[in-house]
Formats: structure tokens, C-alpha cells, sequence
């Protein structure tokens, strides 16, 4: 059977992923762009597959009904955003993802860029490189209130991570699942919080969980982390709040476009990454394997 994998890294990191399709017999083929498929290269390459080990390429109907051999689509990673769900369902396509194995990589590099922002580790080695000394004062991030919205496994993991280091943790998600944990609503989580971290699925159409009016509910001189989604965030109305001082800063890694070009890389207060959530290696090594396991079982074959 005739296998795509779309993600460009793919098994960079270790072999057992491939090893597992070698051992089923499948015939590969891999992204040769190195860089996330635009709707046609994704239409070409997937041509007579009967599945896809997919990244975040888009996956709507339009592609999709023109790939009438494809029978699974097995995410490398958890959000299924790129692809229409009720085409597949309709049409009797398997979808899967990986919900284990980022996990702990996605929580890890949350608390990493909130320490960064406390610190001003990131402006303070620009500036530093650029020929300037200058020691700017910080916070600690023991005591501080952190909002978590969405607080499933990786919100739960991003959590946990916080009040190890003496954080006062709350949340906010429509179907709350840990009692140990308070559950807020929306509105009221982000005007008590210091720092507020998105763990999210994207709602439906182009609407943002977070724009204008919540960042202005925000408290004054907080921080907001994104490293659930793209477009979680309205991009424009950050800036506002960023560069009105409103926030005192904030750490992007997912954006509504990507490559992001956009005018948050003019500012100082801002933390710019590009989609590195689940880039540890041993989760990434995990999810690989993950989705090429899910893929062969629901093709009907062995890992």
C-alpha cells in the first residue's frame, strides 16, 4: 500500500518510525519541499495513497475529494483544525491523531517561554548581541495567578508544571474535568490572572478565543502565552495591546499564518517561535511513531 507522509521532519530525529512502515510493507512517499505543503503539492504527492501520516497542511473537502483512494488520514500531533471532519465522516475516512506524545513537550516549552518573559531573557540577549549592557529587572514567577483556557491533557500537564514552581493555577474550559483544579468562566479567568496561557481548540469559523475586548479584560502588565493553536489569538489586537503597553508581554508559537511575517516581530515585548511545541525529540520520536501505528491499524495492517 502507498503511504505519504507530509511533515518535513519526519524520522530526522529516529528511525523507528519509517522502520514501522518498512516492516508493514508500505511504499513511502515524503514531502520534498521541506516546508508545509500549499493545497496542490499536497494533492500531487498524496495521489493514489491509501493513507497519510499529515501534518498541518490543509486538508479540507477541496483537496480531499480529489484523492478518492485515500482511506486514513493520521495526524502528527493533536489538532485536527486542518482537517474537515464531517467530509471524512461522510466519506468514510479514517482520521487519528497523537494526544501522548507532545504533551509534556508543549507544557515544558509554555513554562520555558513564561520564564523567559518574566526574566527578559530574549530582549536582554538581542540587546546584549547588539552591543548593549543593559541589566533589566524582572519577576519571579513563584505566587504568580496563571490562567490555563482549555485544560485538557497538555493544559493539565502546562498546570501541573506551574504549581510545582508555586504558581496559584485556575482554568477555564467548557467541559472541566479536573475537580482539583478551579474553573472559572473566561471573562473572569483572564481579569484575575497574571498570566494567561492558551490550551485550546480553535472555535468554529475565523473567530478568536482571545481578541480585543479580552485582552482589555486582561490585567494591566500581564502576560499572555500561545502555544495551543493559530488563530486562537487576534493577532492585530495584540499588537495593540503589546505595543500600548497594556500587556507586558507575550510568547507566540502558533499563528493564523505560518511562516508568520507579520508586524509582532517589530516589537521588543513579544516572543516569536515557529511551531516548535512538540520539537523535543523524545516527544517527537513518540508522536512519529504514534501516528504511523494508528495509520497502519486503521488501513487494516500490523506495527
Amino acid at each position: 500500500m502507498k503511504i505519504a507522509v507530509t511533515t518535513s521532519s519526519f524520522a530526522t530525529y529516529g528511525s523507528e518510525p519509517l522502520d514501522l512502515l518498512a516492516r508493514a510493507g508500505a511504499d513511502i512517499v515524503t514531502n520534498p519541499h521541506g516546508r508545509k505543503l500549499r493545497p496542490e503539492e499536497t494533492v500531487a504527492l498524496l495521489a493514489g495513497c491509501a493513507g497519510v501520516v499529515a501534518g498541518t497542511e490543509d486538508l479540507g473537502a477541496a483537496v480531499l475529494k480529489r484523492l478518492p483512494e485515500l482511506r486514513a488520514i493520521s495526524r502528527c500531533g493533536v489538532g485536527l483544525d486542518n482537517v474537515d471532519l464531517p467530509w471524512c465522516e461522510a466519506h468514510g475516512v479514517a482520521v487519528l491523531n497523537t494526544p501522548q506524545g507532545p504533551t509534556l513537550a508543549v507544557a515544558e516549552l509554555t513554562l520555558g517561554l513564561i520564564l523567559d518573559l518574566l526574566r527578559n531573557v530574549s530582549r536582554m540577549d538581542r540587546e546584549l548581541r547588539g552591543g548593549t549592557w543593559k541589566k533589566r529587572m524582572g519577576w519571579q514567577l513563584a505566587g504568580k495567578r496563571v490562567g490555563v483556557v482549555g485544560y485538557g491533557r497538555i493544559g493539565r500537564a502546562t498546570g501541573e508544571l506551574l504549581r510545582a514552581a508555586g504558581c496559584e493555577v485556575a482554568s477555564f474550559d467548557p467541559r472541566p474535568t479536573c475537580p482539583t483544579t478551579p474553573c472559572l468562566p473566561l471573562h473572569d479567568l483572564l481579569a484575575w490572572a497574571d498570566i494567561v496561557t492558551l490550551h485550546c481548540s480553535k472555535p468554529e469559523g475565523d473567530c478568536a478565543v482571545i481578541g480585543a475586548a479580552e485582552l482589555a479584560r486582561m490585567r494591566p502588565g500581564s502576560w499572555l502565552v500561545n502555544c495551543g493553536r493559530g488563530g486562537l489569538v487576534d493577532e492585530d489586537a495584540l499588537f495593540a495591546a503589546l505595543d500600548s503597553g497594556h500587556l507586558s508581554g507575550a510568547a507566540v508559537d502558533c499563528f493564523g499564518q505560518e511562516p508568520y511575517t507579520g508586524p509582532l516581530r517589530g516589537l521588543d515585548n513579544v516572543i516569536l517561535t515557529p511551531h516548535i511545541g512538540s520539537y523535543a525529540r523524545e516527544g517527537r520520536v513518540r508522536m512519529e511513531a504514534d501516528a504511523v501505528r494508528n495509520l497502519l491499524a486503521a488501513l487494516g495492517g500490523h506495527a
